[in-house]
């Protein structure tokens, strides 16, 4: 589980999430399938590959940006991709992984979405907070992690 702040409108980060090429570069041990495509509020997958269960991107406003939620739910993936538990050792340096991993997809997001605005200015194009447009920029230009 994580969160961090972005400053664009939820309707910009939602667009980096709809993006199935982008997710699976997100994301390159897991098949994500969508069962819930919430719009501007995020998306909700059913995971499977390396781990089974299900992962959520939850997009709420928050000022003049967005805080981008990530949670994932899911164990081990056993024989024929059925959930296998990881043993409590293998299960805690696991979600240390995927943690950083969510961490460093948040601020590839982060930094492609927000490219050129001054700290403490609103987003491009925003009148008042909240009244943004959503952002052409999609993460893509940093390395990959």
């Amino acid at each position: 589980m994580d969160e961090t702040f972005v400053a664009v409108p939820p309707a910009a980060v939602a667009a980096v999430f709809a993006d199935s090429a982008a997710c699976r570069r997100f994301w390159p041990d897991l098949v994500l399938e969508v069962y819930a495509d919430r719009g501007a509020e995020g998306v909700r997958w059913a995971v499977r590959g390396a781990l089974v269960g299900t992962m959520e991107v939850w997009l709420e406003p928050v000022l003049d940006g967005t805080v981008l939620h990530y949670f994932l739910r899911a164990d081990g993936a056993g024989p024929g991709g059925q959930p296998a538990p990881l043993p409590p050792k293998a299960a805690a340096r696991e979600a240390r992984r995927r943690l950083l991993a969510a961490k460093a997809v948040a601020f590839e997001v982060k930094a492609a979405l927000e490219a050129g605005r001054p700290a403490g200015c609103p987003p491009a194009g925003s009148a008042t907070p909240g009244s943004a447009t959503p952002g052409s920029a999609t993460p893509g230009s940093g390395a990959d992690g």
